[in-house]
């Protein structure tokens, strides 16, 4: 230990801190690194926070978020005590887990998933276990029936896009049925099937949501938890103990004018799943492998080609992805989804390459 950090609390020297994907500021490059949506947000949303701010910034935000927690209980069909909206999924993540697993056995999670998970278990003294996802790189429900403090899962899995059907949730829920089972589906509204309409069947479920990838508002720094009002009281609690405002005026209105514009929301969407689908066809023909899909981004590696040496050769040119230095993806790229335009120029780029 150095001198300088004989001022820290002992557990900040043993955590491991997330790292997210790369944010350079370069003119011209195509970013398909961190799964941001390639199309701009609702313009509905865009007036909406113009107009908020030019009155009330010097008061405090609602800190209910009222408003957007009506929205979002209207969008979904469930009741606002329901919701609980939170400054991005990552802060609603965290107090989930301070909230649920802070358990007498370790909460269980894919080995391949959201690596945030495991920080936040560094970060609050968390035991866990990791379930190995099969060979077809798929979450199998029946693995984690064991005993557990809690179970976490994306659906669709990050990073390798691919989705549970509600049948399997359920099982996993019924496995359960005494510890919070958190579903994370940050990448539902690309072609999965979201579990929110089991949570008044279901006590001991959590569904979180963000509002960065299939509305366009990944600046704007919106997520939420949908589940029964228990667990609801119980992150409220947390909240209230960490900052009673976590969404500013401008994200409230943002957020509100993105669910109420569902146009928008449908039409960016569909684009997405569309451009997807020609993507996965154009990595299979020049000789990739690429994991089925329900998310906003690709997951694929080609048998003769190091992944580490594509990502570079790829930044070279200008094109991001991003590539994990992880035991069983060290030879996967995960790709997000572009624009047609951003699609073309990164397929362009590998069939240079793979030719060279």
């Amino acid at each position: 230990m150095n001198s300088s950090q004989s001022f820290w609390s002992p557990v900040v020297r043993d955590l491991v801190p997330y790292t997210p994907g790369e944010q350079p500021n370069i003119a011209g490059l195509i970013k398909l690194n961190t799964n941001e949506n390639p199309y701009p947000p609702s313009p509905a949303a865009v007036r909406a926070i113009a107009a908020t701010a030019q009155d009330g910034l010097q008061l405090y935000p609602d800190p209910q978020a009222t408003s957007l927690r009506q929205a979002i209980a209207a969008y979904h069909g469930i009741d606002a005590a329901q919701v609980f909206p939170g400054n991005g999924s990552d802060e609603v993540l965290a107090h989930a887990f301070f909230a649920f697993f802070q358990q007498d056995q370790p909460i269980l999670m894919p080995d391949i998933t959201y690596s945030f998970y495991k920080v936040y278990c560094g970060l609050y003294g968390i035991a866990f276990e990791v379930v190995p996802l099969d060979a077809a790189m798929r979450i199998q429900v029946a693995d984690y029936q064991r005993a557990c403090g809690g179970v976490v899962i994306a659906n669709p899995n990050a990073p390798t896009g691919t989705g549970l059907p509600l049948a399997q949730i359920e099982k996993l829920l019924q496995q359960h049925s005494r510890r919070t089972v958190l579903v994370d589906e940050a990448y539902v509204d690309f072609g999965g099937e979201s579990a929110i309409g089991l949570i008044d069947r279901y006590p001991n479920l959590l569904v979180v949501h963000t509002l960065s990838k299939s509305r366009s508002l990944a600046g704007l720094r919106v997520g939420f938890a949908a589940g029964q009002r228990h667990l609801i009281e119980a992150l409220e609690r947390v909240k209230d103990s960490f900052n009673s405002y976590p969404l500013d005026r401008l994200a409230i209105a943002g957020a509100v004018a993105a669910y109420e514009d569902r146009a928008h929301f449908e039409k960016t969407r569909a684009a997405v799943m569309q451009s997807r689908e020609l993507l996965s066809r154009q990595l299979q023909a020049l000789g990739f492998e690429v994991l089925p899909s329900q998310a906003n981004f690709l997951m694929a590696r080609h048998g003769q080609y190091d992944a580490a040496a594509l990502a570079a050769r790829l930044r070279e040119k200008g094109i991001l992805a991003r590539h994990f230095k992880l035991p069983r993806i060290e030879q996967y790229l995960r790709i997000s989804v572009g624009t047609p335009l951003q699609c073309e120029a990164l397929v362009g780029a590998l069939r240079v390459l793979l030719a060279a």
